[in-house]
């Protein structure tokens, strides 16, 4: 029984020596980091801008929530971008940036970084976004128009329509 009290006397000794340190002074740890805060609060828009609106495909997209998200967040995070909406549905997105910082060629690579399997196409400056569906002629070639079968395509438009397409026909 002593020589478990000894030993166990001997244990305590060790480990408080061992677990009482000497140095009061912490370990300080540097560590390198990159961060990037630039949100659309923090970001500074120019009132007096020309500002532009493009709208594009994007190719490549395979869900709305990763893919078009994504692409999404990436655009609105570029200086001198106003406003960006990615439509995943229409395969689309919709851009309104300053024209002095922005090119449609940054807004290109933009969407490159984001993934590789991401392409632009049919890349135009417009007035005004298309923010809703529109009938396709037989041979339209965009993205929303991609998936349409023919029975789709051969819809008359709407007495009010003001698209280019419908306007011919007035």
């Amino acid at each position: 029984m002593k020589t478990l009290q000894n030993l166990l006397a001997i244990v305590f000794i060790s480990v408080a020596m061992i677990a009482c340190k000497t140095d009061k002074e912490p370990e300080v740890k540097t560590v390198e980091s990159k961060t990037e805060i630039n949100t659309n609060a923090a970001k500074k828009l120019d009132p007096n801008a020309t500002y532009a609106k493009a709208e594009f495909g994007i190719e490549g997209m395979t869900c709305a929530m990763g893919c078009a998200k994504t692409i999404e967040k990436k655009i609105a995070k570029m200086d001198g971008v106003k406003s960006a909406k990615v439509d995943f549905d229409k395969e689309l997105a919709m851009v309104e940036y300053d024209e002095a910082m922005v090119t449609p060629q940054t807004l290109e690579e933009a969407v490159a970084k984001a993934g590789e399997t991401y392409k632009v196409k049919d890349m135009k400056t417009v007035t005004s976004f298309s923010d809703e569906k529109h009938d396709c002629e037989a041979n339209c070639t965009k993205a929303c128009c991609a998936a349409k079968t023919e029975d789709t395509k051969k819809m008359a438009c709407a007495d009010d329509c003001k698209k280019e397409c419908c306007a011919k026909k007035a």
